[in-house]
């Protein structure tokens, strides 16, 4: 049966954060094209340098924040549905929506205010020229601070859905495993409620009560490390759906079957554990933060590559064992077995392929000395674009030709065009990013409209500026067009009439090792949350007591106006 058809409730919900999250891709990935163009200099007639901000930061909360958000808790309503084979409770997961969309509304009224002639309300500009690192001294209008709090809050009450299911499903069946969506799925939200309370204090605390004129400073060295405290572990939130999709789906579409189900669990386990005491990694040059604690946050995100490591062996297993089912022979001509011209096994393939480069410019990142050579330069911007903009979204495009198609009853339409798309994406990315980071390397600044100073020369270390800039646009535009391109199936698609025998299906075979082979105590997360706490305060604990030490707006800035 069609998950549409079997769970009617739950695919309505799937369907409406969809539409919000493809709606934002849209709307972002336009003001990422106008930013390419504008930036590299080959057309500045779409804004002028001035309202570029605007664009950059509605750039980056419609894609990081929103598009992200919504078609994540689109992902795991169908996840949680199909493993535990029950409907979600339905009115807090609606409650969840519109709470997020509300928020969602505000934030992006806030934002587009300041193009619009900025007009006052509350007493305060309309406008949110802050980035999507939104720290002080900085300033929004109260109604970006409050949408992203709903966004926030509505995350949360999203995931008391999920656990609520899961309560009723373990009372039916106590002596049962978890299912391993449902596993990866709660152990993503226990990662999320934990690394939020940062982001939610900042927000709640400092930025609403301070945009609205009830306290005059606040110290800028405090919420950015709220910020931050969220800002990475905001990356797993992205990267662990694509490592669900990547673990239970993808060997599906490949052919086989799940390598090892226990593997899987002791991933999610080491994000959950590591994902939030990494976030001084940031903060490299921020002297206010001793040496010593962001020692401690290096060594956590070197940790990292730990799950990374195992994921990227588990999946290839699994997708190799696929193509050998196939008849795929010989050490890497099986690759030549693999479905590449499914859309969503292609897609999924790429964005893993992309996102392993992502992680070895990731090591820079996180290096404390070799950092200082890329910080605040075009590197950073050219890592987080390989993955959240390809491991994320680019898995989250390929996989909704195969959800959606579940969800709606409907073929996939322009199927031809689906097939394409991927490669259009992994191409436009190859050339943006790969510029990218080159720029860093020539250190080329990040986050400004004008990356051209009259008394300094930028060398370029292999190539030069003006090709950097003309590769960064063409693969811009490409980024763009396969934005378009996957927009233009999803909108065909949910409009097409229902007909015909859906050649996908949510039934997944066993895995080659199964849950029965981990250890029972994978599923104590009671265990597995007051490890990652403790963490946490061994990490955050004597820094954030020194920040407050002299004062909790102290010492404190007023707002900059942009």
């Amino acid at each position: 049966m069609v998950f549409v058809d079997e769970y009617p409730e739950t695919s309505k919900l799937v369907r409406s954060e969809f539409i919000v999250a493809f709606v934002a891709l849209g709307i972002g990935a336009l003001f990422g094209i106008v930013q390419a163009l504008h930036r590299t200099g080959m057309f500045r007639g779409f804004v002028s340098s001035a309202d570029y901000y605007t664009l950059l930061t509605g750039h980056g909360v419609l894609l990081a924040l929103v598009f992200t958000t919504f078609f994540i808790a689109g992902l795991f309503a169908w996840g949680v549905t199909n493993s535990l084979d029950r409907e979600l409770p339905q009115r807090i997961a609606w409650s969840a929506f519109w709470l997020m969309l509300t928020g969602t509304v505000l934030a992006a009224v806030a934002i587009l205010g300041g193009v619009f002639g900025a007009p006052t309300i509350l007493g305060h500009d309309l406008e949110a020229d802050v980035l999507f690192t939104f720290y002080a001294p900085m300033k929004a209008h109260p109604a970006f601070y409050v949408g992203a709090a709903l966004i926030i809050v509505g995350s949360w009450i999203a995931g008391l859905a999920y656990f609520k299911a899961l309560w009723g499903w373990r009372a039916e069946n106590p002596d049962e495993r978890i299912p391993l969506k449902t596993f990866m799925i709660v152990t993503t939200m226990l990662m999320w409620y934990i690394s939020t309370i940062g982001v939610a204090v900042e927000v709640v605390v400092f930025l609403i009560p301070w945009s609205l004129g009830l306290i005059s400073q606040v110290d800028p060295l405090l919420t950015r490390t709220l910020f931050w405290y969220f800002g990475h572990p905001v990356v797993y939130f992205w990267l662990m759906p694509a490592y669900l999709v990547w673990y239970t789906i993808l060997p599906k579409l490949a052919g086989g079957r799940l390598f090892s189900d226990p593997l899987a669990r002791v991933v999610f386990v080491l994000f959950l554990l590591l994902s939030t005491p990494v976030g001084f990694h940031h903060q490299y040059v921020d002297p206010g933060i001793p040496e010593g604690f962001k020692f401690i946050a290096m060594t956590n995100t070197m940790f990292l590559l730990l799950p990374s490591l195992l994921t990227a062996f588990t999946v290839v297993a699994s997708v190799e064992h696929g193509a050998r089912q196939r008849g795929g022979q010989g050490y890497f001509k099986w690759l030549r077995s693999l479905p590449w011209g499914e859309p969503a096994f292609a897609g999924c393939m790429l964005a893993g392929l992309m996102f392993a480069a992502g992680g070895f410019s990731g090591m820079i990142n996180a290096g404390m000395n070799i950092n200082y050579l890329i910080h605040n330069t075009l590197w950073v911007p050219g890592h987080f674009h390989l993955t959240v903009g390809t491991a994320f979204a680019l898995t989250a495009m390929a996989i909704s030709y195969w959800l959606v198609p579940q969800i709606t009853g409907k073929q996939l339409q322009r199927r031809s065009v689906a097939i394409a798309q991927p490669y259009v994406w992994f191409v436009g990315m190859a050339l943006m990013s790969n510029a990218m980071h080159r720029a860093g390397l020539a250190g080329i600044p990040r986050r400004t409209a004008e990356p051209t100073y009259d008394e300094f020369a930028f060398e370029g270390l292999v190539g030069t500026v003006a090709e950097m800039r003309l590769q960064i646009a063409i693969g811009g535009l490409l980024l763009f067009l396969g934005a378009v391109m996957f927009l233009a199936v999803m909108a065909e698609t949910w409009v097409a009439h229902r007909g015909g025998t859906l050649s996908v299906n949510s039934d997944f075979p066993a895995p080659l090792s199964g849950p029965e082979h981990s250890p029972r105590i994978l599923d104590n997360y009671k265990l597995w949350t007051a490890i990652a706490l403790v963490l946490i305060v061994i990490a955050y604990g004597p820094p954030l007591a020194a920040m407050l030490a002299d004062g909790i707006t102290m010492p404190g800035s007023p707002p900059i106006p942009v």
